[in-house]
């Protein structure tokens, strides 16, 4: 649901195909920014259907981005998933992106990370909220 079909969708522009991974009551969405620090991050996504208008908002725009290669190809080669965290009917997915896609005029350079937050409800699992947008990678050592 967060990598495959997520993908799928967005490149469709197409959110009926994800709305069902969705949780409306009680979603949140915080907004990183693509800053290390948390106190500037941002409710931005209060509930789901901002988030919804947002995400096609993203999804028609590369739409219209002239890319140099399939981009559904890149999009895989540069998403990692590797880590979840499951207690129960709980977990934390951390997704990252983490690589580019060539443009007919350049490349775009894709370096963040996002940290979904699911439940199993009725034996599905559905996405909660998360804080996205945060850059990949933290933690940068103080110079």
């Amino acid at each position: 649901m967060l990598v495959e079909r997520d993908i799928d969708a967005f490149l469709a522009a197409d959110w009926s195909i994800v709305d069902s991974d969705f949780r409306r009551e009680g979603f949140l969405g915080l907004h990183a920014h693509k800053s290390e620090l948390p106190d500037s991050w941002r409710l931005d996504f209060p509930d789901l259907e901002t988030y919804r208008d947002e995400w096609l908002r993203q999804a028609k725009a590369s739409q219209a981005v002239e890319y140099a290669e399939p981009v559904r190809d890149a999009l895989f080669r540069a998403t990692n998933m590797r880590d979840i965290d499951l207690k129960g009917d709980t977990a934390v997915c951390h997704k990252k992106f983490d690589g580019t896609i060539a443009l007919k005029d350049g490349v775009e350079v894709l370096n963040w990370q996002t940290l979904y937050f699911c439940a199993r409800l009725g034996g599905r699992w559905k996405i909660t909220g998360f804080v996205g947008y945060m850059p990949f990678p933290m933690g940068r050592p103080r110079g």
